[in-house]
């Protein structure tokens, strides 16, 4: 069971931690955010109760950004092909997220020309589809796409999700490697990458470190610590044929080009709200409204990320994406830390919508897939009270809301829907947007 952060631990860490039981000290909440040390990718606490989240947050309001992009622009200098006989950089890119901000800052800013590349991650809504349409017009760029045998996507979803809780892991594995097989395929060595999650989270690297995108974090991290040639040895349903796509070029081929991926967030002040809302006037990107969260920029693209997959992380680690969405517009300064919590429980038990359309791709039925997703139940965070009942005892419930909680009605703004009339299940395929 996960701790509330109490008056007592004005007293610091020492004090508050006294005469507790051994399991609620190793689990404690940052003092400003609504993240605990729980959190799957590491996070501490200093001696004032501060995560290392929060800390590496206030980096963005005592750095010089205008002397980091000049550092940008003299990195990507020597990138610039000769005679304009190539691409300049991979750009990997969605039909959601934060797409639209670094093409801007890439073509626009930078004066580069990028290749856009794109994993199809099968679970595709209309609107997402119209997004990367319009990215690619709006912005003049060449785009390609990779579409995986379906046949194997399904094979390899569904071991993953029966032995790891996870129907993303073949959507993190493409998004993740495409850019790199392309990069090496096309000789194009510099990959321009949005922001770092373990830095923007959790405060894993400062700024300063610019850290790059590695073969190492990917693996531990976007994949479980699971590589492609790991699955064959763990699902016996799984043969070379359903996993080759997803190979990490080896390191002589990364070394033969010089591939290296940068991080965009290390050299501009990484806001997403803002940054969004600019790309929505500028160049028409489309939001929507979701269920389990108020973020309505977020994944827009995918009817899985925040309903199924969410719910799963719910289910692992006790907290689900909309406490992502609150702790970073705490830190903003946008929301306080009540009303993050107050829009966490608002949001974070809201119903699935869309599990008909993941039964019918992966031919399963309702009661099937609820048994797979109560396989998945963290009993840390789930204690089972009764056969087939659970408590829930995530990080939400550790504490009690406080003056000011209420949350608001609207933060974030929506100018278009997910429930688009029509489309009844995923589009699997999109060339194009009438």
């Amino acid at each position: 069971m996960i701790t509330a952060v109490s008056a007592e631990m004005k007293a610091g860490p020492a004090a508050a931690d006294e005469g507790r039981p051994l399991a609620a000290v190793l689990h404690r909440a940052c003092r400003r955010c609504l993240y605990t040390t729980a959190h799957p990718l590491g996070l501490t606490l200093d001696d004032e109760g501060i995560c290392s989240g929060c800390r590496v947050h206030e980096e963005k309001d005592r750095l010089d950004w205008a002397e980091r992009w000049h550092r940008l622009e003299t990195l990507v200098r020597p990138y610039r092909s000769a005679g304009g006989r190539n691409y300049d950089c991979i750009v990997p890119v969605t039909g959601g997220n934060d797409s639209y901000w670094i093409v801007h800052q890439v073509k626009h800013r930078l004066g580069l020309n990028p290749l856009l590349v794109t994993y199809n991650k099968y679970f595709n809504t209309a609107l997402g589809i119209r997004n990367l349409a319009n990215l690619r017009i709006r912005f003049d760029c060449d785009i390609l796409v990779q579409n995986v045998n379906p046949l194997s996507v399904k094979k390899l979803t569904r071991a993953t999700l029966r032995r790891l809780g996870s129907l993303y892991w073949p959507c993190l594995a493409g998004q993740t490697v495409f850019p790199v097989q392309t990069a090496v395929r096309y000789q194009v060595p510099l990959i321009i990458w949005g922001a770092h999650q373990g830095l923007e989270q959790v405060g894993m690297f400062s700024h300063e470190h610019d850290v790059e995108m590695t073969r190492r974090y990917r693996q531990d991290h976007d994949l479980m610590g699971l590589e492609a040639d790991d699955l064959p040895g763990l699902f016996d349903t799984l043969k070379d044929e359903d996993i080759w796509q997803y190979r990490y070029p080896d390191d002589a081929a990364l070394h033969a080009v010089g591939v290296r991926g940068i991080y965009l967030g290390n050299y501009v002040r990484w806001d997403p709200k803002a940054q969004h809302e600019q790309m929505v006037e500028r160049f028409d990107y489309r939001s929507a409204r979701f269920a389990r969260t108020f973020d309505t920029y977020d994944h827009v693209d995918c009817w899985n990320f925040m309903d199924l997959h969410d719910r799963l992380k719910l289910h692992k680690h006790g907290y689900s994406k909309v406490t992502d969405h609150a702790c970073r517009e705490i830190r903003h300064g946008r929301l306080t830390r009540a009303q993050g919590l107050a829009l966490v429980r608002q949001h974070e038990h809201a119903p699935l919508q869309q599990m008909d359309k993941f039964c019918e791709w992966l031919g399963l039925d309702a009661s099937g897939l609820n048994f797979i997703l109560d396989q998945h139940r963290h009993p840390r965070f789930w204690p089972e009270t009764r056969r087939g009942e659970w408590a829930f005892a995530g990080w939400s419930t550790a504490e009690a809301a406080g003056s000011g909680s209420e949350a608001p009605s609207i933060l974030f703004e929506a100018n278009d829907r997910l429930d688009h009339a029509g489309q009844d299940g995923y589009i699997t395929v999109g060339k194009g947007h009438p």
